[in-house]
């Protein structure tokens, strides 16, 4: 993948942190200078760790794992659901279901009643209901696609979670380090880089950053599938050719056995000449019986 420009970084205001008063000191390594009471992001340091963090996702992709984007914020909501939809990714744009990681079994049950609740719908059972029924079918369903639609794909735990803004998703951040879930995120100057695995310093306020971050993210995301749907072709190749040869195999054998038999058949017409050999003997024999008649 080709090296994000720094140039580009700076039009949409990566580079733009919080005020001085609210900085993390545990994020002074990634931060430039300050200026008129705002700190400055290092973008030659948010280039080289967006780097670093977009070959990780790539390689969990590859893997077969899903990623999970996490963004709960107003500004950040429209632009993560619409990038993760992208690459066919689940995400979390509304209120974090508690639970939704360390208890994720129960959130799978909550899952399988909306799947329920559409093939009710589907297959006519959902019109045998009261009115006050379909009204109370309706909400749970209407509140279950609002929390949990977004995932409803997701069968297992995600390979990884990506988090714009770790000080506003504090929960996940809990949630993912208990499990040991790799943390990518976009990390501002007043929040903690220790929290996560792979830091991205950049500004996760301002929309026109967060979308900049995410393309770059998501292109990864899709050359990863792209790599994998390859791969997955090769193999189906590689085994069809596989089953093809086997069958090739048993009719070279066939044949081979085919040619003993032929050699046996050559041996056995030797046989026969010596039974026509064996016939002048009767016919002597013959003679002899005719003549001692005669006597």
């Amino acid at each position: 993948m080709a090296k994000t420009d720094v140039k580009e970084l700076l039009d949409a205001g990566v580079h733009f942190g919080h005020l001085t008063r609210k900085w993390n000191p545990n994020m002074a390594p990634y931060i430039y200078m300050e200026r008129d009471g705002i700190h400055i992001i290092n973008l030659y340091k948010t280039a080289a760790k967006l780097e670093e963090a977009v070959n990780a996702l790539k390689k969990i992709v590859i893997s077969g794992r899903k990623i999970l984007f996490v963004a709960t914020k107003k500004q950040a909501k429209d632009i993560v659901s619409e990038k993760a939809k992208s690459v066919d990714m689940p995400y979390i744009t509304e209120r974090w279901p508690g639970g939704m990681l360390t208890n994720f079994v129960t959130i799978r049950k909550a899952v399988k009643k909306m799947v329920a609740i559409d093939r009710m719908k589907k297959d006519g059972t959902f019109e045998t209901l009261s009115k006050k029924e379909k009204l109370q079918v309706d909400r749970l369903r209407g509140k279950l696609e609002k929390n949990l639609g977004s995932i409803s794909d997701m069968t297992r735990l995600p390979g990884a979670i990506f988090i714009v803004d770790t000080l506003n998703e504090k929960i996940s951040v809990k949630e993912a380090q208990k499990l040991k879930i790799p943390i990518f995120a976009m990390v501002d100057t007043n929040s903690d880089p220790g929290e996560v695995d792979y830091i991205i310093p950049s500004n996760d306020d301002a929309s026109k950053s967060i979308e900049k971050i995410l393309s770059v993210v998501c292109k990864a995301i899709q050359e990863g599938l792209d790599e994998r749907k390859m791969e997955k072709e090769a193999e189906n190749e590689g085994s069809s050719e596989n089953t093809e040869t086997e069958n090739e195999e048993p009719k070279e054998v066939d044949a081979k056995k085919a040619e003993p038999k032929k050699d046996k058949a050559k041996k056995t017409e030797p046989k026969k000449a010596k039974a026509k050999k064996t016939e002048p003997k009767k016919a002597k024999a013959k003679k002899t019986e005719t003549k001692s008649s005669k006597k």
